[in-house]
């Protein structure tokens, strides 16, 4: 085939001229003739399945089979520790018939929704005549992982505030990032131990230091017993919390969008004349909309599912179950008071909440989310 436009031969496949760059128009009956091989697109997506295979069985098998596996597992009452089919039926078809049909023995029995009715259920007091929660520690440990929440917000201004200061051209700010970044990769076990110390009535760090101020100013102050008062257990965890969290991974991901920020957008600030505040609110939180969105989103996930080592191991849940959150009382139920279906019940339950918020605020919250 010749090119029309410079009479020179050219592939008969050729969409353009690679001489002149002149455009070839393909006769329909050359075009038909030509019929791109599949191979390689099935090599490559074959390829492609073959690195997702490992992931993927990963995930079938450690997340999502659990998953059904709890909410099954919700519907019915078992101890954990008696075998969930019965021993003495001779087929699995009696079995499954047996632990269907509700009969109690030394099996699991199926239960319908009650697991989710004392949860949420209520019901009149025979002695007062009033209405009350059939489980009012749930509601009341609900109040509690929505209390802890509140640090959630001050965790993510300490660390975007962190970010703007490691940001800045600083002889050595590569060691002060890294000292901030140090607790959010050592052992929440030794994190526990090391603040279950400061938080000693007696000789902790925090209260020595109380006394040491106010005493300079003539001042005699009880310091608080933290982790063994009700009214300051909550607020103890927070400081902790804060404390690991403002400098980890937040601070990073602040870190990293603020240096993905055009610098011609300060440039041009500069020459209009603004100041710090009006570069801040006008150009660098509007450029970080989308870090705070994400931040936000897996904050309010960690927040109804995190926590847990801490409130182990320097509260267990108490003192009066003032640290006692959802995620603690599902490990109540499971491995302390073998309920594993009213564990599963209240995992359900947590699961069905937190999803339902996360999708509120992906659904709302994008609106306040600017992309340029």
């Amino acid at each position: 085939m010749q090119c029309p436009n410079c009479q020179v031969d050219i592939p008969d496949d050729a969409k353009s001229c690679p001489y002149c760059s002149a455009d070839i128009a393909v006769p329909a009956k050359a075009r038909a003739k030509v019929k791109p091989s599949r191979r390689p697109r099935v090599r490559d997506a074959l390829t492609g399945y073959a690195f997702l295979l490992p992931n993927i069985v990963g995930f079938l098998t450690f997340t999502l089979l659990p998953v059904f596996a709890a909410f099954a597992l919700s519907f019915f009452h078992w101890d954990v520790i008696q075998p969930f089919f019965p021993e003495d039926t001779p087929t699995t078809r009696e079995s499954i018939a047996t632990v269907l049909s509700g009969e109690k023995g030394k099996h699991a029995r199926f239960v319908g929704l009650r697991n989710y009715k004392e949860f949420l259920g209520w019901e009149r007091d025979q002695r007062t005549g009033k209405i009350k929660a059939r489980d009012d520690k749930f509601w009341y440990y609900a109040y509690n992982t929505v209390f802890l929440m509140a640090g959630v917000p001050i965790g993510m201004a300490l660390s975007l505030i962190l970010a703007l200061l490691l940001n800045t051209k600083l002889k050595g700010v590569v060691i002060y990032r890294t000292v901030f970044f140090l607790p959010a990769i050592c052992a929440p076990a030794a994190l526990a131990l090391l603040w279950r110390w400061i938080y000693n009535p007696e000789y902790g760090l925090f209260n020595s230091a109380i006394i040491s101020v106010t005493r300079l100013f003539g001042m005699s102050v009880t310091p608080p017993a933290w982790l063994s008062d009700p009214d300051w257990s909550k607020p103890a965890l927070i400081i902790l919390a804060l404390w690991v969290g403002a400098g980890g991974y937040n601070c990073l991901l602040y870190l990293a969008g603020l240096q993905g920020i055009p610098q011609e957008l300060y440039e041009a600030a500069d020459i209009d004349g603004a100041g710090w505040w009006h570069r801040l609110r006008h150009i660098t939180w509007p450029m970080l909309s989308p870090t705070t969105f994400f931040i936000f989103v897996m904050a309010i996930i960690a927040g109804f599912q995190g926590g847990f080592v801490y409130i182990n191991l320097m509260t267990d849940g108490g003192p009066a179950g003032s640290t006692t959150t959802l995620m603690y009382y599902i490990y109540l139920h499971a491995f302390r008071w073998f309920k594993m279906g009213r564990a599963c019940a209240l995992a359900v339950l947590l699961f069905i909440v937190v999803f339902a918020i996360t999708l509120l605020n992906w659904r709302y919250g994008r609106r306040a989310v600017h992309y340029q």
